[in-house]
């Protein structure tokens, strides 16, 4: 049986968000796809609750939980967007939150992650973060809201892919940027459910890729943590389920560089008004950048995935002094 997650289970969890979160809009980028010759459109999730697409798995997940175990309190592990989206998701709902992140996580998020109410456990090793988790979860009783290696976040997720079949029912080509795969897990669920004569394209970072090395080796394997501004691009590994999801779907895999990355976001910026990180403009950089081929006025959603990032590295990256 493949590995997807059922249509079901995604419409029951766009039921269950159904005003809490956005449906975010998808924007006609009609300077953006003549330079790749398609007619392309932007999923905008960095217009999304807390700035990025996790509020719809963590939601999902924390929604789904008996009162019994929110009660106990939540706990994660992220370098940003998913911390934000858990702390958030866990103030609506009123249950405690402990969020392990990296030292280096970005002073952006570690606010917002505090803003929301949720006490933050540091640690310096990116490549132990999990065991930190595990540690923090057993001495304290919590429930672990996985960020990308959970079938019920993954069908919050997909509501992502959904919206996008409900909005461009004739869609050829969507690009999803992938870290852990919790995105790209829920999203080809649903796509391949509703347009499956679309194709799916992952994008992940060439200084740091895991998927593809994954799919090679039929599991998952630890990936490089480079210095990059897609700082969601940088799990430790993908998760189980997306990859077998991606393996099952058919899903593409292609890679982009720091500097396609930079040159992405700048151009949408400039050209489509979005202010967005690393990740959100992965999708639109492995477009542009001619990595994702495409029929001449092929029709092709990006996913934008998100809009956190500090005002500094932006800057810094594109070599304006302050």
């Amino acid at each position: 049986m493949p590995a997807m997650i059922a249509l079901s289970e995604i419409r029951a969890a766009a039921e269950r968000l159904t005003g809490t979160v956005h449906r975010t809009p998808m924007l006609s980028a009609q300077s953006l796809g003549a330079r790749a010759g398609v007619a392309l459109q932007l999923k905008c999730e960095c217009f999304q609750k807390t700035g990025s697409f996790k509020p719809r798995g963590a939601l999902n997940k924390i929604l789904s939980l008996s009162a019994a175990d929110r009660a106990r309190g939540l706990v994660t592990v992220s370098a940003g967007n998913h911390a934000q989206a858990v702390a958030w998701a866990a103030r609506h709902v009123g249950a405690p939150c402990v969020v392990v992140m990296p030292t280096g996580a970005p002073r952006s998020k570690l606010d917002a992650v505090r803003g929301y109410g949720a006490e933050i456990v540091l640690h310096e090793d990116r490549a132990t973060l999990f065991d930190k988790l595990r540690e923090v979860e057993r001495a304290r009783g919590l429930v672990f809201v996985h960020p990308f290696d959970d079938a019920v976040v993954l069908a919050g997720a997909g509501t992502v892919g959904l919206e996008i079949a409900q909005d461009a029912p004739d869609v050829d080509v969507v690009i999803v940027p992938v870290g852990g795969g919790g995105l790209l897990g829920g999203v080809t669920s649903a796509i391949k459910a509703l347009a499956p004569r679309a194709r799916v394209v992952a994008v992940e970072l060439e200084a740091g890729p895991g998927l593809g090395p994954a799919l090679a080796a039929g599991k998952p394997v630890p990936a490089p943590r480079p210095d990059t501004l897609a700082d969601g691009m940088t799990p430790p590994f993908v998760g189980a389920l997306p990859l077998e999801i991606a393996r099952d779907g058919g899903v593409e895999v292609v890679t982009v560089t720091e500097t396609e990355i930079i040159d992405a976001m700048l151009l949408l910026m400039t050209r489509s008004k979005l202010y967005v990180e690393g990740s959100g403009a992965a999708a639109t950089a492995a477009l542009l950048a001619g990595k994702v081929s495409a029929p001449a006025g092929a029709r092709v959603v990006a996913i934008v995935s998100g809009g956190n990032v500090d005002p500094e590295r932006v800057f810094g990256a594109l070599g304006v002094r302050r």
